[in-house]
């Protein structure tokens, strides 16, 4: 199953740390998702506040 990192919202399918910032706060529950592949392009990722290419959810719960 999927996680989500509370903290960047980056979209994990293994293991229990983020790649991306280190946090251990993962959750289950998130919903709709982005994929960005060229951040420094990308309208949505500067809006966003995504500084790394990879696939983000849009909403995760607490």
């Amino acid at each position: 199953m999927e996680k989500v990192c509370k903290n960047c919202r980056l979209i994990i399918t293994q293991g229990e740390v983020c790649p991306l910032c280190g946090s251990t706060s993962l959750t289950t529950k998130w919903s709709g998702y982005i994929v960005i592949m060229n951040f420094e392009k990308s309208e949505l990722a500067k809006k966003l506040d995504l500084r790394v290419n990879g696939t983000y959810a849009l909403s995760v719960e607490s």
